[in-house]
């Protein structure tokens, strides 16, 4: 008889208990779906540039959530860095955009620079980073440019252009798909 009143007066006791973890657990069942930022890369190595230099890069991402994505603002690690992204809310299935500048004047050696996102996004903060040298603008040693980002174009048939080389100014003739240097 006393194990069945200790076992009934568990399981009044116990009730509260289960019904408050269920109300508790219900919340972050319904934020499993929501908004999901899922950026095409985190992290974006600028190479070995010199002091002065401009970095910019763009960071692209995807709503792969279920709800529009609102970006509430892009923080930086230092004023340095400016960031611009797209305001409008990002549905579903869709692409936004993330650029960052990187203005290296007064900055010497390794840096990372950190742009955290902060959006409606279901699982938190999101965080992107800028990452290279600044060459030693004492030093003679050479410094390799920033990758950059080619475009796709339509092929072209036939074309005059004028380009400057190492100081020197050159005409380049197109025909037939073929590029030839005129001296």
């Amino acid at each position: 008889m006393k194990k069945v009143f200790a076992l009934a007066l568990a399981l009044v006791l116990a009730a509260p208990a289960v019904t408050m973890a269920q109300a508790l657990a219900a919340p972050a069942a319904e934020k499993k779906g929501g908004a999901v930022l899922s950026p095409d890369e985190t992290k974006y190595e600028f190479g070995t540039v010199k002091q002065n230099d401009i970095v910019e890069h763009t960071f692209t991402f995807r709503n792969t959530g279920s709800e529009p994505l609102v970006i509430s603002n892009v923080g930086v690690s230092c004023g340095c860095t400016t960031p611009e992204y797209t305001k409008d809310p990002v549905l579903p299935g869709k692409a936004g955009k993330i650029t960052a500048r990187f203005n290296t004047a007064g900055k010497m050696g390794q840096q990372n620079k950190v742009l955290t996102v902060s959006s409606n996004n279901a699982n938190g903060d999101v965080q992107l980073t800028l990452a290279g040298t600044i060459a030693d603008p004492s030093a003679a040693a050479a410094v390799a440019p920033a990758p950059s980002t080619t475009a796709e174009a339509a092929p072209v048939k036939k074309a005059k252009l004028k380009a400057k080389s190492d100081g020197k100014k050159e005409k380049v003739k197109i025909a037939e798909g073929e590029a030839r240097v005129k001296k």
